[in-house]
């Protein structure tokens, strides 16, 4: 098979959550471990830092990456999903895995006689530990994909565990609650593996603090240390920051989540220093003002238009919109123009609540995404005319955001998002004239 086909056996004949939703969850960790014991334990190869957490947990592995990067290690990077390329997923020093190496580890698969059956996730995970450990990374920054306890990725013994936050999403799998979830989150903490949480109070505090307990190790809180001392807006975009740990530093990232996001990451390189990785201040204050163009980073508050302001954000959850929302109302008072939103849902996706966060100033453009999983867009609208909103229905996220271009003034902003996969879509339609 070419890369083509190989890229059509793994979303066709492997279950595939992001598309397909629930049929391809599987919780569980018997089938990783099986592969990972076929394959010959590729993750001891190299050091690991494990990244979960409900929101963020992307950004700040990108920001880890970078970091190690510039400090000169050869880095790894998993991260999912992706938003054009599937070897966005599975990048080394910034570089996505060569379409030559996706056939080969098929190949490989295909033809070894292996008698399970994987998900999609299990083997993409299998194929990125593969490379990582052919092309002999230094560390590499593990994304959990859901979860924590129960993850693919939990077959992995890290450095360091970091975990964002703790907020509803994919609560048919994880749990109703905030603590239940928590639960599955601290899952990733691991027999003497010291532990960085960056947002945890209460009974979700309590519970990190028990698993770090039972596990004979170490939990530091980033909200406690708070090492972030400054973290105001910069005029080239971004963020202008100071702290003891490295400072003072620009962060290349702009969305308004990214400072809570920073002071993990600032956290997590005071622990990754205290156990004895070699990160100096440079390494730091390179790898924040260049995130993206180390590593690729893409689709977090991301502007793709100047006039009219147009940004995507792959925020989907509850306290994702939230964050952008309040980013939203900000930058249109800045502008003095008007909202308009292009959105779409996945159709597993509990969203009333998420729909209550939505401004009523603004002009909606609904839309769904080309995947099986998308909530149809007519659905969508009877939705929306529940909570007394009106939009009006486009069939694909592009002639959504053409339809606001031609009906927006210089001075409004539009914003896309609701779905990863709606930005996916999206930025796919526009590869030409952005650069990922």
């Amino acid at each position: 098979m070419n890369y083509e086909e190989t890229l059509e056996w793994l979303f066709r004949q492997l279950p595939m959550f992001s598309r397909t939703g629930a049929a391809a969850y599987k919780p569980g960790l018997q089938t990783s471990l099986d592969l990972d014991n076929y394959f010959r334990h590729p993750h001891r190869k190299f050091k690991s830092i494990h990244v979960g957490g409900t929101n963020g947990k992307g950004s700040t592995s990108h920001m880890i990456a970078a970091i190690l990067q510039s400090q000169g290690y050869r880095t790894g990077l998993y991260t999912s999903p992706h938003l054009v390329d599937f070897r966005e997923r599975i990048r080394i020093d910034g570089r996505m895995i060569e379409k030559d190496a996706v056939v080969e580890f098929v190949r490989k698969f295909r033809e070894s006689g292996y008698q399970g059956h994987p998900s999609f996730f299990e083997l993409t995970m299998m194929m990125a530990f593969d490379w990582f450990a052919e092309q002999r990374v230094d560390y590499a920054v593990i994304e959990v994909g859901m979860g924590g306890r129960l993850d693919s990725t939990n077959i992995i013994t890290p450095e360091l565990a970091v975990i964002t936050n703790i907020s509803k999403d994919h609560t048919q799998f994880l749990g109703k609650t905030l603590t239940d979830i928590a639960r599955e989150k601290a899952g990733i903490i691991k027999t003497g593996v010291p532990c960085v949480i960056g947002e945890a109070e209460g009974e979700i505090k309590d519970i990190f603090e028990e698993k770090a307990s039972e596990e004979g190790t170490t939990v530091l809180f980033a909200d406690t240390l708070c090492p972030l001392q400054q973290c105001n807006h910069a005029i080239e975009g971004g963020f202008d920051c100071s702290s003891p740990i490295c400072g003072s530093f620009h962060c290349q990232l702009g969305g308004d989540y990214q400072k809570k996001n920073i002071n993990t990451v600032l956290t997590a390189l005071y622990e990754m220093r205290r156990i004895g990785i070699d990160i100096d201040d440079e390494a730091i204050r390179k790898g924040m003002d260049d995130v993206c163009g180390l590593t690729g980073l893409a689709g977090r508050w991301m502007k793709v238009s100047d006039s009219p302001l147009t940004i995507c954000d792959t925020g989907h959850n509850e306290a994702g919109i939230r964050f952008t929302m309040s980013q939203l109302d900000k930058t249109v008072n800045d502008t003095g123009g008007k909202k308009h939103i292009v959105i779409g849902f996945v159709a597993d996706k509990a969203i009333d609540d998420i729909i209550g966060l939505l401004p009523k100033d603004a002009t909606y453009y609904l839309t769904q995404a080309s995947i099986p999983r998308a909530l149809p867009v007519a659905d969508l609208q009877a939705k929306f005319h529940e909570h007394g909103i009106e939009g009006s229905i486009f069939q694909n996220p592009k002639e959504a955001v053409d339809a606001a271009w031609n009906n927006a003034s210089e001075s409004d902003v539009i914003y896309i998002g609701g779905s990863t996969f709606i930005v996916a879509d999206y930025l796919a339609s526009e590869t030409q004239q952005i650069k990922l």
